[in-house]
């Protein structure tokens, strides 16, 4: 393996087209696997799962075709250096295994060659080179691949948990981000709405929020969907499911009027994969309280300004992937809960 010298901690001396910024706005990184700088770690990847909103994108443009899909995919890890959906904005993150490690990193981490890790930095400013797509695991947004990523000194990881599957783990850390939040926002007696309750991180959120809340708050989840709405009250984290169309935001402010006999909710947490859910979500927080948006489908422009032509005077938080220990909380959750062990085990183990 041939080393570089000097390699910025944040991969901008990987960055191409333009020069001075940083590996996630650009819109090409260099993805040559010949080498590696000097604090770099190579890891050879074996399953990508690419963020909801940009895969439910993919596959729609696809017309959820598979080879479609993966010709998608492939294009844009070949003209950008890494997977970042160039409607969305947004990457996903990878499984693999260890294979170099830069020298001015070595001892200075908690990882030696063969050590199967989960990134948790974004695959949009991640360099990825795909050989080959293998596979799209059914239901999820997985792909098995052969493939190798960098990861930058700055960049964050997780050691994959030895009791648990690989893929179980992958589902879960990808979203590890969004209960973490929770569990930092969300306090006894709140009323908290999780929109996309039934989902892969609403399930989470609800979960911490349930905990957090205590006797004296409550949480209501929020689906489109009738059967969505169904597995909510199934799962048992909801006191309250509601059946509302997020992008419709006056169902929403009426719905939650009704039963919260108009007070609103403390914290909103909104965790869809559609575009035009921001004033849906800013309706039914009460003034003063807090909305935090943790789809990448999200527009800052539509929710700074829709918040200001209602006049709500609110806490809006984009969803920050990263918080810390955010993989610990998640993780644990995991195992916490056999419900949400055995909503995940179903769709991804």
């Amino acid at each position: 393996m041939n080393i570089k010298k000097n390699g910025n901690p944040f991969g901008a001396h990987r960055v191409l087209e333009p020069k001075g910024v940083l590996p996630q706005p650009a819109l090409r990184i260099d993805n040559c696997m010949d080498y590696i700088y000097d604090n770099e770690i190579l890891v050879d990847v074996q399953t990508l799962n690419i963020d909801s909103a940009s895969f439910t994108q993919i596959k729609e443009a696809a017309n959820r075709d598979e080879a479609r899909i993966k010709a998608a995919i492939l294009k844009i890890v070949g003209e950008k250096g890494k997977m970042q959906n160039p409607v969305t904005g947004s990457g996903g993150m990878f499984i693999g295994r260890v294979a170099a490690i830069g020298p001015k990193l070595e001892g200075k981490i908690d990882l030696k060659v063969g050590d199967k890790i989960a990134s948790l930095v974004s695959l949009s400013l991640t360099p990825l080179k795909i050989e080959k797509i293998l596979g799209i695991k059914k239901g999820t947004e997985q792909i098995n691949v052969k493939a190798k990523a960098v990861l930058f000194a700055s960049g964050i990881y997780a050691k994959l948990p030895k009791d648990l599957p690989e893929t179980l783990a992958l589902a879960i850390l990808d979203v590890a981000g969004a209960p973490a939040q929770v569990a930092k926002l969300v306090k006894p007696g709140h009323t908290v709405v999780i929109i996309g309750a039934a989902g892969k991180s609403g399930v989470l959120c609800a979960y911490e929020a349930k905990r957090r809340t205590g006797v004296t708050g409550s949480v209501i989840g929020v689906e489109y969907a009738t059967d969505a709405v169904k597995k909510i009250s199934e799962f048992g984290f909801c006191d309250t499911a509601i059946k509302a169309d997020a992008t419709n935001a006056m169902e929403c402010y009426e719905k939650i009027c009704a039963v919260t006999d108009g007070k609103l909710a403390d914290i909103v947490i909104n965790c869809v994969n559609v575009q035009n859910t921001e004033m849906g979500s800013i309706l039914m927080c009460k003034n003063e309280g807090t909305v935090y948006f943790f789809s990448m489908a999200t527009s800052f422009t539509k929710a700074a300004l829709g918040a200001e032509g209602v006049g709500k005077d609110i806490n809006m938080i984009i969803g920050n992937g990263y918080t810390k220990g955010h993989a610990d909380i998640t993780i644990n959750i995991l195992r916490e809960s056999p419900m949400i062990r055995k909503i995940y085990e179903k769709i991804y183990a």
